[in-house]
């Protein structure tokens, strides 16, 4: 009896170093993305890169934690628990800007273990770690986190919430208060990152779910979600701040539905109404923002799942009946996944808003190649000529480059196409055939990649985990080839060597010409804040009005008053500015400091 009870044992232990492994795969994967990729450079970018990492770095100079601030402007616009998570890692490793992508690399690597985890309890261990390798290596997450938006941690929050309320609505298992307690604590923890969103795509989706299983009109699974324990939690979590905001920023209510210039209702009117309804809507003011078309929104989904998603696209043939646990995730996937891209399709869209779907598609394409079958060699096959595909088209790239010389800056050989900057891949249309010139090494490791990529797969396509690990070791390279490459686009994307130069310069006082948006990395890296020449717009423009704003915006007659005085000043500015800048102060008053890619920093007096 002993020795069958200590077999029985063995048994039952064996499971969990291997499950242990699967997920220690995962994290490995996610780790060598995109914790790798915290390293710099490439530097911190101008736009909202720099100015989430500048307005975490106030918070803690200010010791206001409650309202975000640029230049002394109060910037209303984002709850702020990603300028916290920020602002935590400087205090604990110095304002740095890895510091400042740390807890957003750390945040994407528990994603993928959740997603792990969430698949291994709906399908089955393999399928979760094919749902966590897919997640950790495809290419929206990739594209997308080398931003500092909290996207990334709301779909955390969004995966983690729709997965505790499966949980508790699963049949003939005791749900446990502890998958109430989660439930509440991701919907708090998503109000504080980006709003109601966080609480509306979990909720909308299991709502949707529970009305296809005929269980949103049963009194016995609204009580297996304990509501009288996952609500509180939630608004224990973010109420405070929303209340602390309101009141340091008064008019504490306000309800009109207009949105235009010089108008100032307090933060509950600007951030419920303008930056959630009058947003959805298309009528907030500033409109400093573009969308894509509702077509490429919903198929370039595809991309962003790439290259899993040759996979994907056998999805339909799975079964999503409920009446299995596999059944009921993946029902509750389609439901996940059609009320994020439903809402996004009457709305204002950026390419990475679809992001919250990204484990839903990870956890389809997981279980479709748990279940094997024609339909995954056929995704195989598919897949291995895609690759020879993007390995010839790069190769006959770089050899049409290979004798192209780069002198200089990547900057020389891109053109410009400002009206598309306000979506969030509008640079790419900047690039050019003799841009690849610069991007040499780039070009061949990622032509390697996706060739032993082609190759390997072709060795080893009857043996799926194997062709799994193949595809995810190839990504990695190629992402690895993709972070060299933007580091040549450093200088074009941020101006570092702006902010070096200040920083050796003698003292003076700064100027910028332009929205803060402009230059906010040389406001990071600089650490210094500006006067703004005919800079009240955008989103600063708001918190300029704010009673007690400071007077940092000022106009062409201020500048001239300013530039010709005894005073050392520095202007940030743009090439295109100059002109306009010579007619008002004349063309001796201008000197060059340094130029970087069509930028300049220019001083009123020379220097000795």
């Amino acid at each position: 009896m002993e020795l069958e009870t200590a077999a029985t044992r063995d048994q039952r232990a064996k499971p969990v170093p291997r499950i242990a492994r699967q997920g220690w795969i995962v994290v490995a994967a996610a780790c060598l993305v995109f914790l790798v990729n915290i390293i710099s450079p490439p530097r911190l970018m101008d736009d909202v890169d720099a100015v989430q990492a500048q307005a975490a770095r106030n918070m803690l100079a200010s010791g206001d934690w409650v309202t975000a601030r640029l230049d002394g402007v109060a910037y209303l616009e984002k709850a702020p628990l990603n300028y916290w998570m920020m602002a935590v890692a400087y205090r604990i490793f110095g304002v740095h800007d890895w510091a400042a992508r740390l807890p957003h690399a750390l945040t994407v690597v528990l994603l993928c273990w959740l997603v792990y985890r969430f698949g291994r309890w709906a399908f089955d261990e393999t399928a979760g770690l094919y749902a966590g390798i897919a997640l950790s290596t495809s290419v929206g997450l990739f594209l997308f986190t080398r931003i500092l938006i909290p996207d990334a941690v709301l779909t955390l929050t969004i995966t983690g919430a729709i997965w505790a309320w499966l949980r508790l609505l699963e049949p003939d298992v005791e749900p446990g208060l502890r998958w109430s307690f989660m439930l509440g604590s991701c919907l708090g923890v998503g109000l504080l990152l980006k709003g109601l969103i966080a609480a509306v795509f979990p909720v909308m989706a299991a709502l949707v779910y529970m009305a296809v299983t005929h269980r949103l009109f049963s009194w016995a699974a609204w009580r297996r979600l304990h509501l009288w324990l996952a609500i509180p939690v939630a608004l224990l979590i973010a109420v405070p701040w929303y209340v602390l905001a309101t009141l340091r920023n008064p008019p504490y209510f306000a309800f009109s539905l207009h949105s235009g210039p010089g108008e100032y209702r307090g933060f509950f009117w600007f951030y419920f109404f303008n930056e959630h309804l009058l947003r959805f809507l298309g009528l907030r003011y500033p409109r400093d923002y573009n969308t894509v078309p509702r077509l490429w929104f919903w198929v370039l989904n595809l991309v962003w799942i790439f290259p899993w998603s040759f996979y994907l696209l056998s999805a339909p043939t799975l079964d999503y009946k409920p009446a299995s646990r596999a059944g009921r995730a993946r029902l509750m996937a389609l439901c996940w996944i059609g009320v994020v891209m439903l809402f996004f399709t009457f709305s204002t869209t950026q390419e990475y808003y679809s992001m919250p779907i990204y484990p839903a598609l990870a956890l389809l394409v997981g279980s479709v190649l748990s279940s094997g079958g024609r339909w995954v060699r056929a995704g195989t096959y598919a897949l291995i000529a895609a690759s020879t595909i993007l390995f010839a088209v790069l190769s006959v790239v770089l050899l049409s480059v290979w004798r192209l010389p780069a002198p200089g800056d990547i900057y020389q050989a891109l053109t410009q196409h400002p009206d598309l900057y306000t979506l969030s891949l509008g640079h790419i249309r900047d690039l050019t055939l003799n841009a690849f010139a610069y991007l040499k090494l780039p070009l061949g490791i990622a032509a390697i990649a996706f060739g032993g990529c082609a190759l390997a797969l072709a060795i080893s396509r009857k043996n799926i985990r194997r062709a799994v690990l193949v595809v995810a070791a190839s990504m990695i390279v190629f992402f690895q080839a993709a972070r060299i490459a933007l580091v040549r686009f450093d200088s074009y994307l941020g101006s570092y060597p702006l902010a070096q130069r200040l920083q050796q310069s003698p003292p003076g006082e700064l100027i910028e010409a332009n929205s803060y948006y402009a230059f906010s990395s040389v406001f990071f890296y600089a650490n210094r804040t500006a006067l703004l020449l005919n800079g009240r717009n955008d989103n600063l423009e708001y918190g300029s009005y704010a009673p007690g704003a400071p007077g940092v915006f000022i106009d062409d007659k201020k500048f001239t008053s300013l530039w010709t005085s005894e005073s050392r000043w520095y202007l940030l500015t743009y090439g295109a500015e100059i002109p306009h800048l010579e007619q008002l102060v004349g063309k001796t008053n201008i000197h060059v400091v340094v130029e970087n890619a069509g930028n300049y920093l220019l001083t009123n007096r020379a220097f000795p």
